[in-house]
């Protein structure tokens, strides 16, 4: 009889199904486990109240794009078989399993590793430990499988990572301008040349769906007040390091670096920064008090930059940037009945190459409130 796993998920007004042996045994790993300890959108919950959830419930949305994905091709026509399928999927499922406490805003301060150098590593590590069942996932994750276009489905401009991570972060938020068509985007897939392309009544889906991402950018992950508070917490560890260099150190050298990095999560960086707040050191005092009550920076928003602002742990200077499309990336072709296989930017009326391509800088100042 074979194991079937239902899981609730508010976002797609239904239920989850997992009935993959192998998948079911990977999520049950303590890798992924440590995923429901994981905020998805780190310290964003400082502003929207609702962004409480987690790594954990991303990954599965986006294992459930893909399986219904991957089943809108098949019915298509597109040769995929069944290790391939499994493959796609371990790949989706294990996309952001090497992020660090709070997603993106501790990358590259607790360990100086990208986030999918970790990934890879703790894909390998599985894989080993499974005798060798996450071989294709990784080769597909890698974009070293010869069918490249399952690599798309995984990491493109138009993959079933930003599709969930997109509704996902909307519904929690609130912010509407991130609910995009996914399920007609979905059935819109198709695959060309052995590249991932969209159908042409697709068109008007995949206008709203960059347009929709390049907004979420600014109303929430890159919200000013997120930024403050982001900048808050990259102090305090990086006042925590210069008074104890021991604090939180990871060698990616060592040989029990994975299972170290492992360990930490959002819980274990929020309970230091309770414990600093009765620290010896004022600064570093003064910091987390601020975080855990809320005492954010003040922060402003320019077009230009900013000059002569001396940087220390409570001021400090920095640039965002938002494009909503990257041509040097794999771009989203749109296919007609005729063959044609155009970029979206020629086949769409809305979005010209000039909108696409331009990339929005702005600079922000933060600062203690008066």
């Amino acid at each position: 009889m074979i194991k079937r796993k239902i899981i609730n998920d508010p976002v797609y007004d239904g239920f989850l199904s997992i009935d993959d042996p192998v998948i079911l045994q990977v999520v049950e790993h303590p890798y992924f486990q440590r995923q429901r300890r994981i905020k998805q959108l780190g310290l964003t919950y400082l502003v929207y109240p609702g962004a409480m959830h987690t790594r954990f419930s991303h990954m599965l949305g986006a294992l459930n794009l893909m399986g219904r994905a991957l089943d809108v091709l098949r019915q298509k026509g597109v040769a995929i078989t069944d290790e391939e399928c499994r493959g796609a999927k371990l790949a989706i499922l294990l996309h952001d399993i090497g992020h660090g406490p709070f997603s993106h805003t501790s990358e590259r301060v607790l360990v100086d590793v990208p986030h999918e150098e970790i990934t890879l590593l703790m894909m390998q590590r599985i894989n080993d430990e499974m005798h060798g069942a996450l071989d294709s996932a990784i080769e597909i994750f890698a974009d070293r499988y010869p069918k490249h276009f399952l690599h798309q489905l995984v990491s493109s401009q138009l993959d079933m990572d930003r599709l969930d991570y997109l509704g996902r972060d909307s519904y929690f938020t609130g912010v509407s301008e991130g609910i995009v068509g996914t399920d007609r985007i979905i059935s819109m897939l198709n695959v060309h040349d052995d590249e991932l392309v969209v159908d042409e009544k697709g068109i008007y889906s995949v206008e709203k769906f960059i347009i929709s991402r390049r907004l979420m950018y600014w109303q929430v992950y890159m919200h000013k007040t997120v930024i403050a508070a982001d900048q808050l917490l990259l102090s305090i560890l990086r006042r925590a390091r210069e008074l104890d260099p021991s604090v939180f150190h990871l060698d990616p050298h060592a040989a029990d670096f994975l299972d170290r990095f492992a360990e930490i999560d959002d819980d274990d960086i929020m309970v230091a920064v309770k414990h600093w707040q009765h620290s010896d050191d004022e600064v570093l005092r003064t910091l987390c008090s601020n975080l855990v009550n809320r005492h954010l920076p003040a922060i402003r928003i320019s077009n230009v930059p900013f000059e002569n602002v001396e940087s220390d742990y409570f001021h400090g200077t920095g640039e965002l940037h938002n494009r909503s499309y990257d041509f040097n990336d794999q771009e989203i072709k749109v296919l007609y009945k005729d063959g044609r296989c155009v970029d979206i930017s020629e086949a769409s009326d809305q979005l010209d190459r000039h909108f696409l391509e331009k990339q929005v800088t702005k600079y922000y100042m933060y600062y203690p409130k008066i």
